[in-house]
């Protein structure tokens, strides 16, 4: 199990470093609405698990998982300006996770929103880029206001 967990933080990690160097994100999306899943690890306060969403950093990987449950969806390009600024905010406001290179066993990284925003901010730091936001004034912006919610 530890093993596990290991190659998911590591997946997880790749996912970040390569999203903040391709500035783009994999998403799977029929008409209904985008591919979810449910938390393995996370209960609402009803004891259900809490629902999640799920994304890529690749779009070999995203396609991958067009099957079964999924077989119906196509893979959608997501900014990741839009991503960072209104999908990981409103997940977090819909109290919804956020799972990342999951593969064709449904088998991926749960990753709360605000947390998962807070690391693409500081991996985009790192690479010294700066993403234009409609909401905030760049990442540094974003981040602070993110870490003050948080606190």
């Amino acid at each position: 199990m530890l093993q596990d967990a290991i190659l998911l933080e590591k997946r997880h990690q790749r996912f970040i470093k390569t999203v903040c160097e391709s500035e783009i994100v994999y998403g799977l999306k029929n008409r209904k609405g985008f591919a979810t899943s449910s938390s393995i690890h996370d209960e609402d306060d009803q004891g259900n698990p809490i629902g999640m969403i799920c994304f890529w950093a690749n779009r070999a990987l995203a396609k991958s998982c067009i099957t079964d449950g999924w077989r119906r969806y196509k893979v959608i390009e997501i900014p990741l300006s839009d991503f960072m600024e209104n999908w990981c905010i409103g997940m977090e406001n819909d109290g919804l996770l956020i799972g990342t290179e999951f593969d064709k066993n449904m088998f991926g990284f749960e990753a709360k929103p605000l947390e998962l925003l807070l690391e693409l901010s500081t991996e985009l730091t790192v690479l010294g880029k700066d993403v234009t936001f409609k909401k905030f004034n760049g990442i540094t912006d974003l981040k602070k206001q993110v870490q003050s919610i948080l606190e």
